[in-house]
């Protein structure tokens, strides 16, 4: 773990930008990671180096030779992260637009006249572009029901709705409401043993920054994160395509390359600041292990991260030194339940008596950053069957103390004792 390592977690949180300070609020504590983490301070830098440069790819000059040498570096960095050994890294608009282009092509390009499944705990970005190509193509969606007592959905949830004419499956593999994870590979197996031609597309967008990718041991056909929300910037957003579903018909320039994703000029700074990504885990996992893999490296840091974000978990819930934890104060409800073993790093959470804004509102007061879901097109999926208007989201990184755990929850038994 992290805080096992003398002097890391303060190594850790001197590379990334304002992790204890706002710019415009000043101090602060930083539990709205799942909206968008910190961003390291190397990719602030790369961010400006690549900016300066007028250069583009895929001309006869020294520094346009050096833009694409950039790009398929970095290329290779993402192989080694996300363990894809085959198929093709490339960069878009956003981590959604990614989503919507894999899925259309998947849905589009598939053997037509199926089902298109997915589960009702995605996120939109991915239930969106599912269910209106299904539409577009006058195929069925079908969509697996999470449970609502664990905030998840598991590999049976998947199989008892899987036939063999299921063309094209979603999967996400955490979910940014309730903070748990899936199984994907699991789930995958279950769709490959009924379906093992279906295309499998997964949203990697919460899960990225928390822990453990692995394309090559899922068996899917595409995976997609945003970099804003694995230490990177905004702008831009990575995905992995399989060759079989480059393979199928998709927009593209007449005459050019067959296999090329991306349409246009790409921004090298991108490419470059998730490098920048790549490295630090690379650098961290190098405190938990010898080896100089960088693949076994990235292996070790999302162990540590892991452990070190459970850790801060569990003291938010069940307290830390002489603060009671949440399950210990009045009134909160803990979404997806108290000891969960797929929660990653985040605690979604009601007080009777409190709206969720006015609890965000009162914890920012205090200096703490949370986040407020309701129940609309982004959360409605997980809060209404709960019968929530809303809740709060507080959202964890490896770079966070059990101080500011401290600091969260004295604040919230103040807000709480008030209330009551």
């Amino acid at each position: 773990m992290i805080t096992q390592k003398t002097g890391l977690l303060d190594q850790v949180r001197d590379r990334f930008a304002h992790v204890d300070t706002c710019p415009f609020q000043g101090p602060r504590v930083f539990f709205e990671n799942a909206g968008g983490a910190l961003t390291l301070k190397s990719v602030v830098d790369t961010s400006a180096k690549f900016a300066a440069i007028p250069d583009n790819q895929g001309r006869d000059n020294p520094a346009s030779h050096q833009l694409v040498d950039i790009i398929n570096a970095s290329k290779a960095r993402m192989r080694t992260m996300f363990n894809a050994p085959v198929g093709q890294f490339f960069v878009g608009e956003s981590g959604t637009e990614l989503l919507f282009r894999l899925i259309r092509t998947a849905i589009v390009g598939a053997e037509q006249g199926g089902i298109v499944l997915g589960s009702t705990l995605e996120h939109p970005a991915s239930r969106s572009a599912a269910m209106k190509w299904a539409g577009e193509t006058d195929q069925s969606y079908v969509a697996v029901p999470h449970d609502d007592a664990t905030g998840t959905v598991t590999a049976h949830d998947y199989a008892r709705h899987m036939t063999a004419d299921v063309r094209v499956a979603t999967i996400i593999h955490t979910s940014p409401v309730t903070g748990m994870s899936v199984d994907v590979a699991a789930v995958s197996a279950a769709i490959r043993a009924v379906a093992p031609d279906c295309f499998i597309i997964v949203d990697g967008i919460q899960h990225a920054s928390h822990g453990h990718i692995d394309i090559e041991a899922c068996d899917v056909d595409g995976y997609v994160v945003s970099p804003y929300k694995v230490f990177s910037r905004h702008g831009y957003g990575v995905a992995w395509a399989s060759d079989r579903l480059t393979a199928l018909p998709r927009e593209g320039l007449i005459g050019g390359p067959a296999e090329n994703w991306e349409l246009g000029t790409r921004d090298t700074g991108a490419y470059a600041t998730f490098s920048d990504v790549v490295d630090y885990f690379t650098w961290l996992g190098g405190h938990f292990t010898d080896s100089d893999d960088p693949r076994a490296r990235i292996e070790a840091a999302a162990v540590a991260i892991h452990d070190h974000e459970k850790s801060l978990t569990d003291a938010i819930l069940h307290g830390v030194g002489n603060l009671k934890g949440l399950t210990e104060l009045p009134g909160v409800t803990i979404i997806g339940g108290v000891d969960n073993p797929a929660r990653e790093g985040l605690v979604s959470l009601t007080v009777d008596g409190i709206d969720a804004a006015d609890l965000v509102a009162a914890l920012n007061e205090q200096g703490i950053r949370t986040h407020v879901r309701k129940a609309d097109h982004y959360s409605g999926n997980i809060l209404t069957p709960l019968g929530l208007p809303s809740c709060v989201r507080v959202s964890l990184c490896h770079y966070n103390s059990e101080r500011e755990v401290s600091q969260f929850l004295a604040a919230m038994a103040e807000i709480v004792t008030k209330q009551s």
